[in-house]
């Protein structure tokens, strides 16, 4: 798969696990992204949540997306970063309904976008299993 391609299908498969570290730990999670493009991953998430927290302490992370029958994944490290765009967070919520009622009574200060830039991808398949990792990179350097 070329960069495009590793985008589309990740647009396509967005329920993913997202991996942070937190006290030199692994802490990984189901999430939802919102989009991935050439400007990297895009996530949201709240100002008191734990992933909040972590990615301001240690920026590195994981992605992995996976076909809905598991015999593909894409595996994505890079860097997140905190998006502050309120055109964009408005967005966000206009496309996720689940948002609405948290958002609009308070504002859009506890919704927090994370972008993962850097981004570096790597493709498994069954096929693939055995065969050394090649690299794609998705999104220029930071």
């Amino acid at each position: 798969m070329d960069r495009n391609e590793m985008l589309r299908f990740m647009n396509a498969n967005p329920a993913c696990c997202l991996a942070t570290v937190e006290n030199d730990r692994p802490r990984v999670r189901g999430m939802l992204m919102y989009r991935a493009d050439e400007q990297g991953i895009l996530f949201h998430t709240a100002s008191f949540k734990d992933l909040y927290r972590q990615v301001q302490e240690n920026p590195l992370v994981e992605v992995c997306f996976t076909s809905p029958d598991g015999s593909l994944q894409v595996r994505v490290s890079g860097r997140a970063e905190v998006v502050d765009d309120v055109d964009l967070k408005k967005e966000v919520v206009d496309a996720r309904d689940f948002l609405k009622p948290w958002v609009y009574p308070d504002g859009f200060d506890k919704l927090k976008l994370l972008r993962v830039r850097d981004c570096v991808a790597t493709l498994w398949t069954f096929d693939r299993n055995f065969t050394p990792k090649e690299f794609v990179r998705l999104t220029d350097a930071a």
